[in-house]
Protein backbone atom coordinates (compact mmCIF):
# COMPACT_ATOMS: atom_id res chain seq x y z
CA UNK A 1 0.00 0.00 0.00
CA UNK A 2 2.84 2.33 0.92
CA UNK A 3 4.52 1.75 -2.43
CA UNK A 4 1.25 2.35 -4.26
CA UNK A 5 0.83 5.73 -2.53
CA UNK A 6 4.44 6.71 -3.33
CA UNK A 7 3.91 5.67 -6.95
CA UNK A 8 0.71 7.73 -7.19
CA UNK A 9 2.40 10.79 -5.70
CA UNK A 10 5.30 10.41 -8.14
CA UNK A 11 2.97 10.14 -11.11
CA UNK A 12 0.92 13.10 -9.87
CA UNK A 13 4.02 15.25 -9.46
CA UNK A 14 5.32 14.24 -12.89
CA UNK A 15 1.96 14.95 -14.51
CA UNK A 16 1.68 18.34 -12.77
CA UNK A 17 5.17 19.34 -13.83
CA UNK A 18 4.49 18.28 -17.40
CA UNK A 19 1.20 20.16 -17.41
CA UNK A 20 2.84 23.31 -16.05
CA UNK A 21 5.61 23.12 -18.62
CA UNK A 22 3.05 22.59 -21.38
CA UNK A 23 0.95 25.52 -20.16
CA UNK A 24 4.05 27.73 -19.92
CA UNK A 25 4.99 26.80 -23.45
CA UNK A 26 1.48 27.53 -24.64
CA UNK A 27 1.45 30.93 -22.91
CA UNK A 28 4.90 31.72 -24.24
CA UNK A 29 3.88 30.83 -27.75
CA UNK A 30 0.90 33.18 -27.69
CA UNK A 31 1.70 36.23 -25.61
CA UNK A 32 2.15 39.62 -27.21
CA UNK A 33 2.64 43.09 -25.77
CA UNK A 34 1.48 46.68 -26.07
CA UNK A 35 -1.05 46.45 -28.86
CA UNK A 36 -3.00 49.61 -27.97
CA UNK A 37 -1.40 52.99 -27.37
CA UNK A 38 -2.47 56.45 -26.22
CA UNK A 39 -0.31 59.50 -25.81
CA UNK A 40 -0.15 63.22 -25.20
CA UNK A 41 2.62 65.48 -26.50
CA UNK A 42 3.82 69.04 -26.46
CA UNK A 43 4.23 70.13 -30.08
CA UNK A 44 7.36 72.19 -30.58
CA UNK A 45 7.75 74.17 -33.80
CA UNK A 46 11.20 73.71 -35.29
CA UNK A 47 13.00 75.83 -37.93
CA UNK A 48 10.99 78.97 -37.21
CA UNK A 49 11.69 81.98 -39.46
CA UNK A 50 12.57 85.35 -37.96
CA UNK A 51 9.67 86.82 -36.01
CA UNK A 52 7.70 83.58 -35.63
CA UNK A 53 7.15 82.40 -32.07
CA UNK A 54 4.95 79.99 -30.15
CA UNK A 55 2.58 80.99 -27.38
CA UNK A 56 0.70 78.94 -24.81
CA UNK A 57 0.49 75.17 -25.03
CA UNK A 58 0.53 73.39 -28.38
CA UNK A 59 -0.75 69.91 -27.67
CA UNK A 60 -1.06 66.63 -29.52
CA UNK A 61 -3.26 63.63 -28.73
CA UNK A 62 -2.52 60.21 -30.19
CA UNK A 63 -4.46 56.94 -30.12
CA UNK A 64 -4.18 53.70 -32.04
CA UNK A 65 -3.57 49.97 -32.39
CA UNK A 66 -0.31 48.22 -33.23
CA UNK A 67 -0.04 44.58 -34.30
CA UNK A 68 2.79 43.15 -32.20
CA UNK A 69 4.76 40.45 -34.03
CA UNK A 70 7.57 38.84 -31.96
CA UNK A 71 10.53 37.68 -34.05
CA UNK A 72 12.63 35.72 -31.53
CA UNK A 73 12.13 32.71 -29.26
CA UNK A 74 11.89 34.73 -26.05
CA UNK A 75 9.39 37.09 -27.69
CA UNK A 76 11.08 40.19 -26.28
CA UNK A 77 12.03 41.50 -29.73
CA UNK A 78 9.23 42.31 -32.13
CA UNK A 79 8.09 44.26 -35.14
CA UNK A 80 4.99 46.40 -34.73
CA UNK A 81 2.77 47.72 -37.53
CA UNK A 82 -0.32 49.71 -36.68
CA UNK A 83 -2.97 52.29 -37.42
CA UNK A 84 -3.82 55.36 -35.39
CA UNK A 85 -5.26 58.85 -35.17
CA UNK A 86 -3.48 62.05 -34.19
CA UNK A 87 -4.82 65.56 -33.42
CA UNK A 88 -2.35 68.44 -33.12
CA UNK A 89 -2.60 72.16 -32.41
CA UNK A 90 0.05 74.87 -32.81
CA UNK A 91 -0.44 78.21 -31.05
CA UNK A 92 1.79 80.85 -32.65
CA UNK A 93 1.82 84.27 -34.32
CA UNK A 94 1.62 83.35 -38.03
CA UNK A 95 -1.54 84.90 -39.45
CA UNK A 96 -3.14 82.84 -42.24
CA UNK A 97 -5.50 85.01 -44.27
CA UNK A 98 -6.66 85.59 -47.85
CA UNK A 99 -6.08 88.51 -50.22
CA UNK A 100 -8.50 90.11 -52.67
CA UNK A 101 -7.74 87.34 -55.18
CA UNK A 102 -8.82 84.68 -52.65
CA UNK A 103 -5.24 83.44 -52.36
CA UNK A 104 -3.81 82.51 -48.97
CA UNK A 105 -1.35 84.92 -47.38
CA UNK A 106 1.04 84.40 -44.46
CA UNK A 107 2.29 87.20 -42.21
CA UNK A 108 3.80 87.57 -38.76
CA UNK A 109 1.41 89.24 -36.31
CA UNK A 110 3.08 92.26 -34.75
CA UNK A 111 2.05 92.77 -31.13
CA UNK A 112 0.82 90.00 -28.86
CA UNK A 113 -1.89 92.29 -27.46
CA UNK A 114 -3.66 92.55 -30.84
CA UNK A 115 -5.14 89.05 -30.73
CA UNK A 116 -6.50 86.54 -28.23
CA UNK A 117 -6.17 83.37 -30.31
CA UNK A 118 -4.11 82.33 -33.29
CA UNK A 119 -3.49 78.69 -34.09
CA UNK A 120 -3.54 76.06 -36.78
CA UNK A 121 -4.38 72.40 -36.29
CA UNK A 122 -4.12 69.17 -38.24
CA UNK A 123 -5.80 65.80 -37.86
CA UNK A 124 -4.08 62.73 -39.21
CA UNK A 125 -4.51 59.03 -39.76
CA UNK A 126 -1.14 57.44 -39.04
CA UNK A 127 0.78 54.27 -39.85
CA UNK A 128 3.43 53.53 -37.20
CA UNK A 129 6.12 50.93 -37.89
CA UNK A 130 8.28 49.98 -34.91
CA UNK A 131 11.23 47.82 -33.93
CA UNK A 132 10.48 46.74 -30.36
CA UNK A 133 12.75 45.59 -27.55
CA UNK A 134 11.50 44.86 -24.03
CA UNK A 135 12.30 42.80 -20.94
CA UNK A 136 8.85 41.22 -20.71
CA UNK A 137 7.99 37.56 -20.22
CA UNK A 138 4.74 35.64 -20.49
CA UNK A 139 3.91 36.44 -16.85
CA UNK A 140 5.80 39.70 -16.21
CA UNK A 141 3.75 42.78 -17.03
CA UNK A 142 6.13 45.36 -15.52
CA UNK A 143 9.12 45.71 -17.80
CA UNK A 144 11.48 48.06 -19.57
CA UNK A 145 10.90 48.90 -23.22
CA UNK A 146 12.56 50.77 -26.05
CA UNK A 147 10.50 51.10 -29.22
CA UNK A 148 12.00 52.89 -32.21
CA UNK A 149 10.37 53.37 -35.55
CA UNK A 150 9.04 55.35 -38.46
CA UNK A 151 5.63 56.99 -38.61
CA UNK A 152 3.83 58.29 -41.66
CA UNK A 153 0.62 60.27 -41.40
CA UNK A 154 -1.98 61.47 -43.88
CA UNK A 155 -3.65 64.78 -43.00
CA UNK A 156 -7.41 64.22 -43.07
CA UNK A 157 -8.18 67.88 -42.46
CA UNK A 158 -6.54 71.08 -41.23
CA UNK A 159 -7.85 74.29 -39.74
CA UNK A 160 -6.52 77.75 -38.90
CA UNK A 161 -8.22 80.25 -36.61
CA UNK A 162 -7.50 83.84 -35.58
CA UNK A 163 -9.44 85.98 -33.09
CA UNK A 164 -8.36 89.55 -32.48
CA UNK A 165 -8.48 93.11 -33.74
CA UNK A 166 -9.20 91.87 -37.28
CA UNK A 167 -12.23 89.91 -36.08
CA UNK A 168 -12.53 86.15 -36.46
CA UNK A 169 -10.70 84.52 -39.37
CA UNK A 170 -11.08 80.78 -39.87
CA UNK A 171 -10.19 78.44 -42.74
CA UNK A 172 -10.44 74.70 -43.30
CA UNK A 173 -8.53 72.39 -45.63
CA UNK A 174 -5.85 74.81 -46.74
CA UNK A 175 -4.07 73.07 -49.64
CA UNK A 176 -0.75 74.62 -48.62
CA UNK A 177 -0.48 72.13 -45.75
CA UNK A 178 1.45 69.01 -46.71
CA UNK A 179 -0.88 66.04 -47.03
CA UNK A 180 1.81 63.69 -45.75
CA UNK A 181 3.71 64.04 -42.48
CA UNK A 182 6.43 61.54 -41.66
CA UNK A 183 9.31 61.16 -39.25
CA UNK A 184 11.20 59.05 -36.74
CA UNK A 185 9.84 58.07 -33.34
CA UNK A 186 11.12 56.55 -30.11
CA UNK A 187 9.40 55.66 -26.85
CA UNK A 188 11.23 54.34 -23.83
CA UNK A 189 10.32 53.67 -20.24
CA UNK A 190 9.27 51.26 -17.55
CA UNK A 191 5.77 49.89 -16.99
CA UNK A 192 3.13 52.60 -17.53
CA UNK A 193 5.33 55.67 -17.99
CA UNK A 194 7.13 56.05 -21.29
CA UNK A 195 8.85 59.11 -22.70
CA UNK A 196 7.97 59.68 -26.36
CA UNK A 197 9.76 61.69 -29.05
CA UNK A 198 8.78 62.24 -32.68
CA UNK A 199 11.28 63.97 -34.98
CA UNK A 200 9.88 65.12 -38.36
CA UNK A 201 11.51 64.53 -41.72
CA UNK A 202 9.39 66.97 -43.71
CA UNK A 203 7.78 70.38 -43.08
CA UNK A 204 4.20 71.14 -42.10
CA UNK A 205 3.64 73.41 -45.14
CA UNK A 206 4.28 72.78 -48.82
CA UNK A 207 6.09 75.16 -51.16
CA UNK A 208 2.80 76.97 -51.74
CA UNK A 209 3.08 78.71 -48.37
CA UNK A 210 5.41 81.72 -48.54
CA UNK A 211 6.43 84.22 -45.87
CA UNK A 212 8.15 87.30 -47.27
CA UNK A 213 8.85 85.38 -50.48
CA UNK A 214 10.47 82.36 -48.74
CA UNK A 215 9.17 78.89 -47.99
CA UNK A 216 7.80 78.30 -44.50
CA UNK A 217 9.84 75.24 -43.59
CA UNK A 218 8.58 74.82 -40.03
CA UNK A 219 8.44 71.29 -38.60
CA UNK A 220 6.62 69.68 -35.69
CA UNK A 221 8.74 68.02 -33.00
CA UNK A 222 6.53 66.14 -30.54
CA UNK A 223 7.69 65.39 -26.99
CA UNK A 224 5.51 63.75 -24.37
CA UNK A 225 4.25 60.55 -22.77
CA UNK A 226 3.02 57.33 -24.37
CA UNK A 227 0.94 54.66 -22.64
CA UNK A 228 0.56 51.06 -23.80
CA UNK A 229 -1.93 48.29 -22.98
CA UNK A 230 -2.50 44.81 -24.34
Amino acid sequence: MKYAIITCLFLLNTTTSFTQETEAKEVDSLYKEDQFYAGVTYNLINKMPDGLSQSGFSLGFHLGFIKDMPINKHRNIAIGVGLGLSANTFNQNLLINKDTNNAFTYNIIQGANTYTKNKFSNYLIELPIEFRWRTSTATNYNFWRIYTGFKIGYVLTNTSKYEGDLGTIKFNNNKAFNDLQYGLSISAGYNTWNIYLYYPLNPIFSNQALLNGSNINIEAIKIGLMFYVL
